[in-house]
C-alpha cells in the first residue's frame, strides 16, 4: 500500500541526497577586517592585520546561483551648506538559494516510487561586496570625508545591491535551478520526484 503520509525521510540513499549532497555546510566567521586602504600619494605602505572570530556556526543550504553584480553608488552628505560627493562603482557576488534548516517536507510514495519534496522559498542569501572602485570624491569646504563615510559608503552600497538582486529576480532563478537538480538527482535513483516550495516572505540577506 503506498504510504504517503508526510513523515521524515527514512530511505538512505534519497535522504544522502538531499542532505548530503545538496546542503551546503558553511563554517561562516563574521567581522572580518573590511577596510579599504586608501592609496598614499608617496612612501611606504604596510599593511597589519587583525582578524576577530566573532560568532560560528554550521548552516544547510542549498546554494543553486551565484551572480557577480556592479552598480553605481552615489554618496552625498550636506552639512552647514558644505557638501561632499562621491561616486563610486561597487562590485559584489551575490548567492541565492534555498535554506534547508530546518529539514524540507518530503512524501514517499513506495509503490509509485515517487517523492515530493516541499521545500522553503529560494532568497538572497548572501551580498558580498567585492570591490569599491571611487571614480569622484569631492570634499566640502568644511566637510571632508571621514571614516564614518567609508562605512555609509559600504552599506548603502551593500543595500543598493541587494535591492538590485531582488529587482533582477536572483532568487526565483535560484528556486528553479534548486528544482531542476533535485529532480534530475532523485531521477537517477528510479524515483520521480513532484519539487514545490513552500509560500513566504524572502528573509533579507545575511
Amino acid at each position: 500500500m503506498a504510504d504517503s503520509a508526510p513523515r521524515r525521510p527514512r530511505w538512505p540513499l534519497l535522504l544522502a541526497l538531499l542532505l548530503f549532497a545538496l546542503a551546503v555546510l558553511v563554517g561562516r566567521s563574521v567581522s572580518h577586517e573590511r577596510g579599504r586602504l586608501e592609496r598614499l600619494a608617496s612612501g611606504e605602505t604596510s599593511v597589519s592585520q587583525a582578524v576577530v572570530v566573532e560568532q560560528t556556526r554550521a548552516v544547510a543550504r542549498l546554494v543553486t546561483s551565484e551572480t557577480v553584480l556592479r552598480d553605481v553608488v552615489t554618496y552625498e552628505n550636506r552639512r552647514l551648506g558644505s557638501t561632499k560627493r562621491s561616486l563610486i562603482v561597487a562590485t559584489a557576488t551575490v548567492t541565492a538559494g534555498v535554506d534547508l534548516d530546518p529539514p524540507p517536507e518530503v512524501r514517499i510514495d513506495s509503490a509509485r516510487r515517487h517523492v515530493d519534496i516541499v521545500l522553503p522559498p529560494a532568497r538572497v542569501l548572501g551580498v558580498e561586496v567585492t570591490e569599491l572602485r571611487t571614480y569622484d570624491e569631492r570634499s566640502g569646504l568644511w566637510n571632508p570625508f571621514r571614516p564614518s563615510d567609508r562605512d555609509a559608503i559600504f552599506r548603502e552600497a551593500r543595500e543598493q545591491l541587494s535591492r538590485s538582486a531582488g529587482e533582477l529576480g536572483l532568487a526565483q532563478h535560484a528556486q528553479e535551478s534548486a528544482r531542476t537538480l533535485i529532480e534530475a538527482l532523485i531521477r537517477a535513483e528510479g524515483y520521480t520526484a513532484t519539487v514545490s516550495f513552500a509560500p513566504g516572505v524572502a528573509a533579507p540577506a545575511d
